[in-house]
């Protein structure tokens, strides 16, 4: 077979899309699709403190262990938590705050930019900030003694009890979330056409009736689209952690994300951790998979 047969017996035409796509396919290959398979060979190893010897094939070993470690059982719990506490406020809050945003009114460029301004804060900046800011000689507990709500020289333990640390971490993520979500939903306000809320004031849907009869029902997708990135975002929160609790006290703080980083790089247990991220990695599909079912439950059922 000469070369201008081979060129003719080729379907260039259909080849060319691959051929675009086959230097992000190799990048995405040695960067994420082989170390992802690779971590998932070790989670049925004994990997660990050495890791100059070869992974021991164990099987279902790891998984035994990790259902039975109390540890991760409570940092289960606590990643759940966040999840039903920090997402429902991620997705209806910066909603009524794009609302708030878009309005007309003269110098609204520089609330926008107000609001935005924790998105570009570095979470190592925010998180050293809030942490002075919840000391016991903290900015918000000589704010409550000024108010009476505590006693003077007295100060709530926002971040050494077991029952304030993990929400004092949660508002943090929720103050840094705001501010990115909101940007989403402007996005999706700015498309509506106005003529939508004049017809609607016309049949006397004002005010706040408005927002509930026009604005939410095409807003849909976008509500759709802000709960799956802020539960991905939940359950893999690690930095705010990190900085100001380190997981205390007694793993009162601690999410998967932070204890996979504790077995995988201060206890070398490379193996225990590549189980615990995949065990993220399927909470995290099914997360995914439930949020999209249900969006086309309410698309049917509206």
């Amino acid at each position: 077979m000469n070369l201008k047969s081979l060129n003719s017996s080729i379907n260039w035409q259909r080849l060319t899309p691959y051929l675009f796509l086959l230097p992000a396919l190799l990048l995405l290959g040695l960067t994420v699709f082989w170390p992802a398979f690779q971590a998932f060979y070790l989670s049925f190893t004994r990997f660990e403190y050495d890791l100059t010897e070869a992974p021991q094939w164990v099987g279902l070993a790891n998984f035994q262990k990790l259902f039975t470690d109390p540890i991760f059982l409570q940092t289960l719990w606590n990643t759940l938590l966040y999840l039903i506490c920090v997402v429902p406020i991620l997705v209806a809050a910066p909603l009524g705050l794009a609302i708030l945003v878009n309005q007309k009114l003269r110098g609204i460029a520089w609330f926008r930019a107000a609001y935005y301004t924790p998105v570009v804060i570095s979470m190592v900046v925010a998180g050293i900030a809030w942490k002075w800011l919840y000391a016991e000689t903290g900015l918000l507990n000589q704010l409550l003694q000024i108010l009476g709500l505590v006693r003077a020289g007295e100060g709530i333990p926002w971040l050494t009890s077991p029952k304030f640390a993990l929400f004092s971490v949660m508002a943090v993520t929720i103050w840094k979330g705001l501010g990115y979500y909101m940007v989403i939903y402007l996005a999706g306000l700015q498309a509506i056409p106005a003529e939508l809320y004049e017809a609607g004031a016309i049949d006397g849907s004002d005010g706040i009736r408005k927002h509930w009869d026009i604005t939410v029902p095409l807003m849909k997708p976008y509500l759709l689209l802000v709960a799956v990135i802020s539960a991905i975002s939940a359950t893999k929160v690690f930095e705010e952690v990190y900085i100001m609790t380190q997981g205390g006290p007694r793993s009162s703080s601690k999410t998967i994300v932070y204890y996979l980083y504790e077995k995988a790089f201060r206890e070398l247990e490379m193996s225990y951790a590549c189980t615990i991220g995949l065990v993220l990695f399927l909470l995290i599909l099914g997360l995914s998979v439930i949020n999209l079912k249900l969006a086309d439950i309410r698309g049917r059922v509206g």
